[in-house]
């Protein structure tokens, strides 16, 4: 069986919302949320979280002893280091057949998801040598010089039938150690679209994003999820 290591970088500071990774969503701090998905994973061997923040280092431990924690070095901390380069730290310090990496600011993102990204990867592998998340978006595009993407102008159509075009979401990535250290990117020479569900697909970058998060956890938590 292939061993499959969950890689989950965190780091201490936020620079537009202060203290997100850590502050309190629906009850818990944010990045427990995706933490406990990944647990529930059985294809999952091990979930490793990379961080720089003393605090999580110290709660992680308490909270969830079956979790590695790699403190980030100093020369990778600062918030322009490029996330790849995080990852090329981490796959030195963990062996694994497969890596998956997502970020604690996506709390929405299914266990079940998560598996069914994992089969799909290891069904296509090694025609597809990586896995990356995407939404898939159907509304009127233009470019930033006023070109249209998606559509011709002249012709009114229905959204529901433009071509779709898709959003890399950075809810999750799969790759191999060897692809990433050839190309110091999580993105493969083929690369494999795996479409999320938008809302699942929610990203924490703002306070409103936050608050409307946390509204849809709490729906899906009171069973009234759509």
């Amino acid at each position: 069986m292939a061993r499959i290591v969950a890689l989950v970088p965190i780091r201490h500071d936020s620079e537009r919302l202060e203290g997100k990774n850590y502050r309190p969503l629906s009850g818990i701090p944010l990045y427990h949320h995706i933490v406990l998905s990944l647990l529930s994973c059985k294809e999952i061997d091990e979930v490793v979280i990379d961080t720089d923040s003393p605090l999580i280092l110290e709660e992680a431990a308490r909270k969830f002893p079956d979790v590695r924690l790699l403190e980030r070095p100093e020369s990778l901390c600062d918030g322009r280091v490029p996330m790849n380069e995080v990852l090329v730290h981490d796959v030195s310090q963990v062996d694994a057949d497969f890596y998956l990496q997502t970020h604690c600011t996506n709390p929405l993102l299914k266990a079940e998801t998560i598996s069914r990204a994992i089969s799909a990867f290891l069904e296509s592998y090694p025609r597809c040598d990586s896995l990356f998340g995407v939404t898939r978006i159907q509304k009127f595009l233009w470019d930033s010089v006023g070109r249209p993407i998606n559509h011709n102008p002249t012709m009114l159509m229905r959204t529901q039938d433009l071509p779709a075009v898709f959003e890399e979401n950075s809810n999750l990535y799969l790759f191999t150690a060897e692809s990433l250290l050839s190309r110091r990117h999580r993105l493969g020479v083929r690369p494999q679209m795996f479409e999320i569900d938008p809302i699942e697909a929610w990203d924490i970058d703002t306070g409103l994003d936050f608050e409307i998060a946390e509204f849809l956890l709490n729906r899906r938590l009171e069973g009234k999820e759509s």
